[in-house]
């Protein structure tokens, strides 16, 4: 039996207000492919499938699209789970009609441990695999609210609740495995971060999210019931605690120029038995990102060059010369006009007065409240340490707002 690990698709993803739709097109067909060239049997995807609570059509299509693809190309099972970007009602909505096609979403936790418990067959009928399939555990969902508490007791409290609610899936999924035969695989798929993940800076994760995140010990999941993890949430590929059988398959598209030279990849698991043999796939750049650094001169010269080479990548621009920019955005802009090249950022590395992004132009409702948030941050120019009391403040006003407990 072969299994693929992906995650964090993040579909209507802009960079600096570039869309990533065709980007975004490319990889899904890729993976229909390998899927297909490689006779996958199970497909997890764990977790930000959207990159906002509120994808546009555009993103929508390409989903449901992909769905139906995959089911059609021998991909016999397809498991979904719900991370932080996603709306868990928006992914529960058409469950039971994916199930026709044995794509099983789980966008958000019910009232019974045991619906994230799902016992997968093969053709014959006889069951070939357990998974764990545990959403993006909000705050709302494991624990309740108490007035005056500090951030240090929530976030303990909300350590104890993801605890404590992956110990009940487990141990329900082991009871099972002994039910039915003691030679089922077992995986686990959440969307957390687990502790010792690796982040960096430009990898995407919003600090909105991961900065304010108590970090789960991987130590919940027992190492000798639970035969893979298959985490969603950190954008880097990469394993946990050192053990290859526990791994972040990361984002298939890079997040930010701070990302460019990062090899993105999907995970193989094939198992004999219990005992997985896990593989990384590389997946393909779809699209040239290259930043451009130096002085005025530099920065003429190799956009020049770039143009006279028919380029099509997308430029990130940092002046490190001396003195202010200038008119260099101008003549860059111009220059760009008529090739093939995106200036999708220019900056002063002195100054972020004179700094452009394309996205500027970007109405307000491409924007979520989140975002908005964090850039009243930047524009403030807030301590680095101030920060995090701020954002909880944020996160429990716009839940008190729509009548709900802050993620």
């Amino acid at each position: 039996m072969k299994i693929c690990h992906t995650s964090d698709w993040h579909l209507g993803h802009r960079i600096h207000g570039q869309t990533r739709h065709e980007e975004h097109f490319q990889f899904l067909k890729w993976l229909i492919t390998t899927l297909r060239q490689e006779t996958v049997d199970v497909l997890l995807i764990a977790g930000d499938l959207f990159d906002t609570t509120t994808p546009n059509t555009r993103a929508q299509e390409l989903y449901y699209r992909f769905l139906a693809s995959a089911s059609q190309h021998g991909c016999r099972h397809i498991v979904i789970i719900g991370g932080n970007h996603d709306s868990p009602a928006f992914l529960d909505a058409p469950k039971r009609l994916l199930a026709a096609l044995q794509v099983h979403v789980i966008g958000a936790i019910g009232t019974d441990p045991e619906e994230e418990v799902l016992v997968l067959h093969a053709p014959d009928g006889q069951p070939e695999l357990i998974v764990c399939a545990t959403p993006f555990l909000r705050d709302r969902d494991i624990r309740l609210s108490e007035a005056a508490e500090s951030m240090e007791e929530k976030s303990r409290k909300w350590i104890e609740g993801i605890c404590g609610h992956y110990t009940r899936v487990l141990e329900i999924a082991m009871h099972k495995r002994r039910t039915l035969s003691t030679t089922l695989p077992l995986v686990v798929m959440g969307h957390l971060f687990a502790s010792g993940g690796r982040v960096c800076d430009g990898d995407g994760v919003r600090e909105l999210y991961v900065g304010t995140l108590a970090q789960i010990p991987a130590g919940i999941f027992p190492v000798d019931e639970v035969d893979y993890l298959a985490l969603g949430h950190l954008h880097q590929a990469q394993q946990v605690g050192g053990q290859p059988n526990r791994r972040y398959s990361g984002t298939p598209l890079p997040m930010g120029f701070d990302e460019i030279g990062r090899q993105k990849s999907v995970s193989m698991i094939t198992f004999q038995g219990r005992q997985p043999s896990i593989e990384l796939r590389e997946i393909p750049c779809f699209q040239e990102l290259h930043r451009i650094q130096g002085d005025r001169t530099q920065i003429l010269a190799e956009v020049t060059q770039r143009i006279a080479a028919n380029s099509q990548a997308w430029l990130e621009i940092i002046h490190q010369g001396p003195g202010l920019i200038g008119d260099l955005r101008t003549r860059l802009l111009d220059l760009a006009a008529s090739s093939n090249l995106k200036i999708l950022r220019i900056r002063d590395h002195q100054s972020a007065l004179t700094s452009f992004e394309t996205d500027q132009e970007l109405h307000l409702e491409e924007l979520d409240e989140w975002m908005v948030f964090e850039r009243c941050l930047e524009g403030h120019k807030i301590p680095e340490q101030e920060r995090p009391g701020l954002r909880l403040a944020h996160r429990e006003i716009v839940a008190a707002l729509s009548g709900q407990e802050p993620d």
